[in-house]
C-alpha cells in the first residue's frame, strides 16, 4: 500500500488531479487521468485507462484493458470484464470541433463481459447482466440479461448472477422470481417481462 493510501504499479500512470480511494489497487501499465474520479476498494486491472471526467464507484472490478472514457459513470460493486470499451461520442471524427460527451451510466451491482461495446448515452441498470461480446446500444433494465449485436434483453438475472427462472408470486407492477442458487426474490417489472418476451419470439 502507497502512502497516498491505494498502490498504483511502478509502470501505472496515476496523473496529479485523479482522485483515487483508500485500497484500490491499480496495476501494470493502466493509466488514470488528472479529473478522473475512483473509489475506494477497486481493483484496477492491466492496461486500464480512465479517462479525465470519468467516475468509477467503491468496489468495482475493472479487468485487463479496459476503457474509461469521460461520461462514464460506473457506480458500487460494478464488474468490467477485460477489453471491454465504453463509447462517449455518437458521431465521431478525427476532424471535428463540435463534438460533445455523451454520458452513460453502469448502475450498482451490474456486470459487463468481456470484449463488449457500451455505446454511449445508455443506463445499465442494477444487477444487470451484459453477456460477453454484446453491443449495448439501449438501455438495460435493473437484473436483465442482454446479449448479441445489437445486444437484446434475453431474460433476467438474481444479485449472484444466475438467471432467475421460478415465479413465487406477483404485484399489480411486478413478478417475484426466486432464484434456485441463492434463493433470494427478485422483483422484475411486468413491462420488462414483455419486452424480454418479444425479443425472445
Amino acid at each position: 500500500m502507497s502512502q497516498r493510501g491505494f498502490y498504483a504499479h511502478p509502470t501505472a500512470v496515476v496523473e496529479e488531479g485523479a482522485e483515487v480511494g483508500e485500497g484500490t489497487r491499480i496495476w501494470h501499465f493502466a493509466h488514470v487521468r488528472s479529473g478522473a474520479r475512483i473509489g475506494r476498494n477497486c481493483n484496477i486491472g492491466k492496461d486500464v485507462y480512465i479517462d479525465a471526467g470519468a467516475v468509477v464507484g467503491d468496489r468495482v472490478k475493472i479487468q485487463n484493458g479496459v476503457s474509461v472514457y469521460r461520461g462514464v459513470v460506473i457506480e458500487d460493486d460494478v464488474f468490467v470484464g477485460p477489453y471491454a470499451v465504453f463509447t462517449n461520442d455518437k458521431y465521431p471524427r478525427a476532424f471535428s470541433t463540435d463534438w460533445e460527451v455523451v454520458p452513460t451510466v453502469v448502475k450498482r451491482g451490474a456486470s459487463i463481459g468481456a470484449n463488449a461495446t457500451i455505446v454511449c448515452g445508455v443506463t445499465i441498470g442494477e444487477y444487470a447482466m451484459v453477456a460477453a461480446g454484446s453491443v449495448v446500444t439501449k438501455d438495460v433494465p435493473p437484473h436483465g440479461l442482454v446479449a448479441g449485436n445489437p445486444a437484446r434483453l434475453i431474460g433476467f438475472v438474481c444479485y449472484c448472477g444466475r438467471p432467475l427462472k421460478e415465479k413465487v408470486g406477483e404485484t399489480s407492477e411486478s413478478v417475484i422470481f426466486r432464484c434456485s442458487h441463492c434463493g433470494r426474490e427478485v422483483a422484475i417489472k411486468k413491462e420488462h417481462l414483455k419486452t424480454a418476451g418479444k425479443a425472445s419470439g
